[in-house]
């Protein structure tokens, strides 16, 4: 019980006293008795103190908020709130200021990032055309025809308000004959719960135009391109075709020929379109854009003339049905420049239809099938021997028909013969293989190999196509007591039919060898011809040497195995040749009838070489192949427009007494 008065020692400073009533002067128990008569008591002020009750214990004092503040208290309460939140705004004040003053430009750079896209500035892949410039490969706009089924259902066709058509079901029935299938055929590619789906692909644009005319929701197109290859299977060895994996621009990749070595020219370079994107992924108009644009492909210009490859494929495939032959190929070149006016394999692929040919017949023969090139490689022994000053054109030999070398070697002639008094031009006209072991092996090993390396046996042309071979020359310090001496007349040594041919054009350039060539040059977006480049050009011989090699050879057309070759108006220079080759069983049972001439031998502007294998009429060159050179040879003069020839020399003797 406490005696302390209201206001005395003890009281609470911050409450202020007022006078004493009756209702304060009553017990707890009266109060409540009385309360039902009794005037209600003022209330006290909030800052009033109230005594506490005379016999009980003092009320204890409320905890201390924040601040010594009675949270209790509603205004007290609002205080800690107020406190709260101020210190709450001072956090993220600071925090703000910390982004915008340090971070700012990083966070701005990664929202920026975010908010970019990039889209690829495709271009068409460019066209391949002849050295006139007819196309031979072309990318022609197409369109894959897609259907979201979804949709589909829901669509209908009325007329006079009355459906006549709905569903995937009718809309097979419009859309196959225009798609050239059937209705059940379409249908099963219509229904379905599918929100895409291909209905055709490569569809041209007239298709697309007939099937957008029906109006039918949930039908729609994607454009593409297609490679196109007008003139089917002609040169589709040299130009090659395309497929497998798509490239930018929808087009398969190049997988052969021209198509494959020059992809990066013809496809360019794809650009990019960077632009800035808002919520719904659509550009902002005043937002971030950047281009990079695309540089489109360049036209590869080919040295090949339609005309003249056309000719040649077709003489060609003549020449097999006549021959019996298994294979043929045919190369003209230009002899000044040595660029390819035709490069013909018979049973050439269609790059429309790659597929239809077996694979083993899709690349180019010319460029990849190595043989023997028998007697047309004398030529190269001859030069060589004239060349190192050991023999000239009238030099003496007593020829056998066998002959045994001073290792023990014997060779043998292909016609059984008394011996011969033959020059050296006699030995290149009879085509003798013992006369010509004679001549070379006054050549050391280094020195054959030496010139039939020059003249480009062992090494690729470089002419441009993706998988030619360097056909086979070992180095002379690998050759067997016999190679030594084969070489010399086009046995143990392997070539193509280009490089049999680029020996020919050595010989008729003057002894100068010029880098076969495909393609002529490249004509950019604009119009702009950039001419290919090629390598230096080599001299092999002396023109002089050339020149002799030259008036021997036209005799062998004049009197000797290639007489078929000839050509009405026009001189001829030329070898023929007969060979084994492996065939197709792996063994060498094979055999190459060739002829390679020079027209016109006087001024030569082009040699054609004519390769034909087993050929069941006669293994001679010069009843197999000199008739198909002279037939495509006079087609190419006069494509050309070269002038006849004029007189011819004389010639060389081919004999002595």
């Amino acid at each position: 019980m406490s005696d302390r008065k209201p206001g005395g020692q003890g009281s609470d400073p911050r409450k202020r006293t007022t006078p004493r009533n009756s209702a304060s002067r009553a017990t707890p128990r009266q109060s409540q008795r009385q309360s039902t008569s009794r005037p209600k008591a003022q209330p006290q002020s909030r800052t009033q103190s109230r005594k506490p009750v005379s016999g009980r214990p003092a009320r204890p004092r409320p905890q201390a908020g924040v601040a010594g503040l009675s949270v209790g208290n509603p205004l007290n309460r609002q205080r800690v709130i107020t406190l709260a939140i101020i210190g709450m705004l001072v956090v993220f004040a600071g925090r703000l200021v910390m982004i915008q003053g340090f971070n700012a430009e990083e966070l701005s750079t990664k929202a920026l990032e975010n908010r970019l896209a990039t889209a690829t500035i495709s271009t068409e892949r460019a066209d391949i055309v002849d050295r006139n410039g007819v196309v031979l490969a072309t990318s022609a706009e197409r369109f894959h025809v897609f259907v979201n089924q979804n949709d589909l259902k829901k669509w209908q066709r009325t007329e006079n308000q009355q459906v006549v058509a709905e569903g995937p079901l009718d809309a097979a029935k419009i859309l196959a004959p225009i798609l050239d299938t059937t209705e059940s055929e379409l249908a099963g590619l219509l229904v379905g719960d599918a929100d895409f789906a291909y209905v055709a692909k490569y569809v041209t644009p007239e298709t697309w135009d007939l099937i957008d005319a029906e109006e039918i929701s949930g039908i729609d197109y994607e454009p593409v391109t297609e490679r196109e290859y007008p003139n089917g299977a002609l040169a589709g060895n040299v130009v090659g075709f395309v497929g497998g994996k798509e490239d930018a621009q929808g087009v398969n990749w190049g997988l052969a020929g021209v198509e494959n070595s020059y992809e990066s020219v013809l496809l360019g370079e794809a650009g990019s379109f960077t632009y800035e994107r808002g919520g719904q992924g659509t550009a902002i108009p005043t937002g971030v854009l950047d281009e990079d644009p695309a540089s489109p492909g360049s036209d590869v210009m080919l040295t090949l003339d339609r005309d003249i490859q056309y000719y040649a494929q077709e003489r060609l495939q003549q020449a097999l049905d006549t021959t019996g032959g298994r294979q043929g190929i045919v190369v003209v070149q230009a002899v000044k420049g040595g660029e390819i006016l035709a490069l013909a394999d018979s049973g050439s692929v269609d790059p429309n239809d790659p597929g239809a040919t077996d694979a083993s017949l899709r690349g180019a023969a010319s460029v990849e099938d190595v043989f023997e090139p028998g007697s047309t490689g004398k030529a190269i022994t001859v030069a060589a021997a004239l060349e190192e000053g050991v023999v000239t054109p009238t030099s003496r030999f007593n020829v056998p028909y066998e002959y045994t070398t001073s290792n023990g070697q014997t060779f043998k002639d292909s016609h059984e013969h008394e011996t011969q008094q033959l020059t050296t031009s006699g030995i290149l006209v009879t085509s003798s293989n013992t006369g010509t072991v004679m001549i070379g092996e006054q050549l050391s090993e280094a020195k054959r190999y030496e010139y039939l390396s020059a003249f480009g046996f062992g090494e690729r042309t470089g002419v441009g196509m993706p998988t030619e071979s360097p056909g086979i020359l070992r180095n002379w310090e690998d050759w067997d007591g016999r190679t030594e001496y084969a070489v010399l007349y086009g046995q143990g040594v392997a070539v193509t039919a280009l490089q049999t041919s680029q020996v020919y054009q050595t010989l008729a350039n003057g002894g100068v060898r010029e880098q076969p060539s495909l393609v002529k040059g490249f004509v950019d977006a604009d119009g702009n011809f950039t001419e290919a480049e090629t390598s230096e050009p080599v001299r092999v011989v002396s023109e002089e040497t050339a020149d002799e090699v030259m008036l021997m050879l036209e005799d062998v057309t004049e009197s000797g195995t290639g007489g078929l070759a000839k050509i009405d108006g026009y001189r001829v220079a030329g070898k023929t040749g007969t060979a084994q080759a492996v065939g197709p069983s792996g063994d060498l049972d094979s055999i190459v009838a060739s002829f390679v001439g020079v027209a016109p031998a006087d001024d030569p502007e082009i040699v054609v070489s004519v390769i034909v294998f087993d050929p069941s009429s006669s293994i001679w060159g010069g009843e197999v192949a000199a008739p198909v050179f002279s037939d495509v040879a006079t087609f190419a003069l006069q494509a050309l427009r070269v002038p006849p020839s004029g007189p011819s020399d004389e010639m060389y003797p081919t004999t002595w007494e």
